[in-house]
């Protein structure tokens, strides 16, 4: 019960939410691996059980059992993990037991904790018959145990854990290996937190202390010992069995003091602290009223003025005043200890005004004033000011205009740290003083704000903090008479501490048993002190203060156990963080391994199937390996007896980038150099735009033709149809779209449409339609003119390039041909290159030869003149209209994919065609030198 308390007070200091305890499941024998064919009985420990009560077994091995019974025991024989719950409770955690088949098992307990002995047993089955049984740690020897079975730790600390396993050998001389069993030291309790109640005690009041913390549920009847300081001094010497310590009575100087806690198991040496602790007390504030009883007395009859106060500490005395209006100030009439002043005859000579002051040891508080009198006299104003200045008189009536007291700076709300991000309230209050008074906040000497005060004595200030409003702070106040300066206040803004970062500082690239390194944790930010602690596999192994900020630094002289990963911790009371986790390898390295990437073409395509194939030529087996992409696991292989390791990855666009691989065989990790792979994609199906500067085309308008796929490798080639006839193509190494600008007439109207293609299969747009309207009469004249004056050019042009190309074959004695004969497979190695003339080729030469390599690759422009034209304008439309169509002039490399089986090439019967001979290179064109080929020749 008192247990389960704790853990309440706990959560509740804590933020946590407890319903219930998990229930606790301990073993007979203590043993988590038995042979087979033993039974262990599991006891399920629930707080509040009851034997009305059901429990609930859990059993996992290759499928879930489970089982209820109305008793906390259970007997079992079947390897797998077990767990409990008692009615509502929450699971307990998991048991994981095994029944072993073994000759030679390891016997290890559930749970280790720190300072306790532990026993690990090597058994051999009977008639096993093994001789020289040794116990082994993280793989070294660590004891030969002749004639016992049993291994004892002694006060068990981290230095012990590890990785424990049994050997022995057999009588034909074989070695027989036990399980392995990992030891993992824990806490026996967490270290203690301090708190107090009240939160925010008065001045000259009792607060009590509790030191808060528990043992683990494992060890309930773990006995602990507490120890209460303040200031490193101990508020008592002795150690004490509760966990709570009462302050009698508490000022306001104690606010200055750290409190801090400590505690310690009974029975061994481990002993925690708490964080230190500030506690704000409170100013006490103090009730006072004077009154009279009866409210109107006559004279002869008893009076009976009364001065109620609460809120102080007792012993209180009173001290009463009077003022007559021959004196100008306060006569002390009567001293007591009771809250009553009697006057039993009322006579004349009571007039005046009277006021009492409550004192005991500490403070003294005053009341306003009560006017005893026949006529009205105000009374509003405090004893305290009148007594200290006399009246003056103003228009035949009594006024007492009183100086302020110097203020008192306080800050709201009440607690022992203000955070960066609180929104906190400065009050600035006088006792007395005549009203309106002025109030100014100023900060290291600045001032921040002023406020005018008609009704009340005190004014809040508010701040929203940072760091930067750390400093002292002090007001004034002044009502004319004279300004007054509380004293400073100092105000330290606490800053949370940031996510440390650990670093890993070592001798060599790769750390080797016996190198000291350096594991360095620092925080950028946070208000000192920083308390860091450094974790190895969760288990804390040191810790270090850095009272002025700054960072900590550990030092490990490494041992094979201190591979792993490290975190640190960082905190300031405020906040507590953890570093990114840091792996430390202590490894004799194996030789570096060498990655071979295998892919099914020269060039890697989305979908491909490639392996990768990681190899030490050097190391002993067994070696694992381990795959990289950008320094992201893919998985592992393992080589039992040497040799490399394959792995298999089925490509996607995002598995571009380098790879790398590591080899460990258990005496040191060696990584492989980084090898880049490019994923090529192929291109999606592109999107045609035009756009045209208004919303109609006409004639002599600059249209543009933008042609873009979404997806697909770079460089990607681009052309650009009208009504299946090529008008321009263009090569894009950014993957971007890719647009062309057309000056349209009459003949461009028709159907356009783009392709895209990166040499892994071109992809064809949706075509779009485009209407062009007439140009008005005032520019068709100058338009036809420039036109014929371009067509009778080409005409000439394309008679002399008639007389060049055929010269030669007359010469050669044989006619030139189209080589109609040549069969499908022909063209796939002798196919000529054919550019059609592009629409923005505006009236110059239409041929050029190209001679790539110096040889006899002769590659011609090939155009059809027609004989007629409506309109010859720049663009050359009826050049395009006549030029030899995709569908069948077009070499197989250039047609879309539908038309790549026909190699034949016809023209219209009503065209004059110059052509040239055209020789194929004796190699098909890759796809660079397609996209080099298929480039317009200006």
């Amino acid at each position: 019960m008192l247990l389960w308390v704790s853990l309440l007070v706990l959560a509740s200091v804590t933020g946590q939410s407890v319903t219930e305890p998990k229930p606790v499941i301990s073993l007979h024998p203590p043993w988590t691996t038995v042979f087979q064919g033993e039974r262990v009985t599991l006891t399920c420990n629930a707080f509040y059980f009851s034997a009305r009560e059901k429990i609930k077994w859990y059993h996992w091995y290759i499928g879930e059992t489970s089982h209820e019974t109305f008793r906390n025991t259970l007997e079992v024989q079947n390897s797998g993990e077990y767990r409990c719950r008692a009615q509502d409770s929450p699971l307990s955690n998991r048991v994981h037991l095994l029944f072993s088949p073994a000759n030679l098992i390891l016997q290890a307990p559930l749970d280790v904790f720190e300072e306790e002995s532990v026993v690990l047993r090597c058994r051999t089955r009977a008639k096993a018959g093994l001789n020289a049984v040794m116990l082994y740690k993280n793989g070294k020897v660590l004891k030969a145990l002749e004639n016992i079975s049993d291994f004892t730790i002694h006060q068990a600390s981290l230095k012990d854990n590890g990785i424990y396993h049994c050997t022995g050998i057999k009588e034909d001389g074989h070695y027989v290996s036990s399980n392995s069993v990992e030891i993992q030291v824990q806490e026996l309790f967490p270290p203690p937190v301090l708190t107090a109640s009240p939160t925010y005690p008065i001045e000259g009041r009792a607060v009590t202390l509790t030191c808060l913390t528990q043992p683990v549920p494992q060890r309930p009847d773990v006995q602990l010992q507490f120890q209460f300081l303040r200031d490193n001094w101990t508020l008592e010497s002795d150690w004490r069995s509760s966990p709570e310590f009462q302050i009698t009575t508490v000022w306001r100087e104690d606010s200055r003091s750290s409190y801090w806690c400590q505690a310690r198991r009974v029975t061994s040496l481990v002993q925690k602290k708490s964080q230190r602790f500030q506690m704000y007390v409170r100013r006490v504030t103090a009730k006072i009223r004077i009154y009279t009883y009866p409210e109107l007395a006559l004279e002869g009859q008893k009076l009976v003025i009364i001065c109620s106060v609460g809120g102080i500490q007792e012993p209180i005395t009173f001290f009463w005043y009077k003022k007559t209006n021959k004196l100008s100030r306060r006569t002390k009439i009567h001293t007591s200890s009771e809250r009553e002043f009697r006057i039993p005859v009322l006579t004349d000579s009571h007039a005046g005004e009277y006021c009492c002051v409550a004192r005991n040891r500490h403070y003294s508080f005053f009341s306003d004033l009560v006017t005893v009198s026949v006529k009205e006299y105000p009374g509003n104003d405090s004893c305290a000011q009148t007594m200290a200045w006399g009246p003056r008189r103003q228009g035949g009536t009594t006024l007492i205009r009183i100086p302020v007291s110097p203020p008192i700076l306080t800050l709201s709300p009440l607690g022992a740290r203000t955070l960066e991000g609180d929104v906190v309230t400065l009050l600035c209050e006088v006792q007395r003083g005549s009203l309106p008074i002025l109030y100014q906040l100023f900060h290291k000497g600045v001032l921040l704000k002023k406020i005018g005060a008609t009704s009340w004595r005190t004014i809040s200030f508010q701040l929203f903090l940072t760091e930067e409003h750390s400093g002292n702070y002090y007001c004034t106040a002044d009502n004319g008479l004279g300004p007054q300066h509380s004293k400073a206040m100092s105000l330290s803004v606490f800053v949370p501490v940031s996510r440390p970062v650990l670093t890993l500082r070592t001798p060599r690239a790769q750390t080797v048993e016996g190198d000291m390194v350096e594991l360095h944790c620092e925080a950028q930010r946070g208000s000192p002190p920083i308390q860091y602690q450094l974790f190895h596999k969760d288990v804390a192994l040191g810790s270090s203060s850095s009272p002025s900020g700054g960072g900590a630094t550990f030092n490990l002289f490494l041992k094979e156990e201190h591979s792993g990963n490290y975190i640190c911790q960082a905190n300031n009371g405020l906040r507590v963080q953890h570093s990114d986790t840091v792996s430390l390898s202590v490894r004799v390295p194996v030789s570096r391994p060498v990655l071979t990437l295998r892919t099914p073409r020269a060039q890697a395509v989305e979908g491909d199937v490639v392996e990768l194939h990681c190899e030490a030529q050097r190391g002993s087996s067994p070696i694992l390996y381990q795959f990289f992409h950008e320094d992201v696991a893919l998985g592992s292989r393992s080589s039992p007896s040497g040799g490399g390791a394959p792995f298999n990855l089925s490509l996607m666009a995002e598995h571009s980038g380098n790879y790398s691989c590591k080899a460990d065989n258990g005496l040191g990790a060696q990584r492989s150099e980084v090898m880049t792979l490019s994923v090529i994609v192929p291109v999606s199906r592109p999107v045609l735009t035009l756009k045209v500067p208004g919303a109609q085309a006409v004639e002599g308008d600059m249209v543009e033709l933008l042609c873009e796929a979404q997806r697909g490798s770079p460089p990607i080639l681009y052309r650009f149809y009208h009504e299946n006839v090529t008008l321009e193509s263009s090569v894009s190494h950014s993957g971007q779209g890719v647009s062309f600008n057309l000056s349209v007439t009459a003949e461009h109207s028709g159907n356009y449409s783009c392709e895209v293609d990166n040499g892994l299969g071109p992809q064809c747009s949706e075509a779009v339609t485009l209407h062009i309207t007439g140009l008005t009469g005032s520019r068709i004249g100058p338009v036809a003119t420039g036109v014929t004056g371009g067509l009778l050019s080409i005409m000439g042009l394309a008679a002399v390039a008639l007389l060049l190309y055929g010269w030669p074959l007359r010469k050669a004695g044989r006619r030139p041909t189209s080589n109609s004969s040549r069969n499908p497979s022909d063209s796939d190695s002798q196919e000529p290159t054919y550019h059609n003339v592009p629409a923005w080729i505006e009236l110059q030469p239409v041929y050029s030869n190209v001679n790539p390599k110096g040889g006899d690759i002769v590659y011609a422009e090939v155009q059809s003149v027609p004989g007629k034209s409506k309109h010859a304008v720049a663009s050359a439309p009826g050049l395009l209209k006549n030029t030899m169509s995709p569908t069948t002039c077009l070499p197989s490399h250039l047609r879309p994919a539908s038309l790549w089986p026909s190699a034949a090439c016809s023209l219209p019967q009503d065209s004059s065609v110059i052509y040239s001979q055209v020789k194929g290179p004796s190699t098909p064109a890759s796809v660079p030198q397609l996209m080099a080929l298929s480039a317009p020749h200006r």
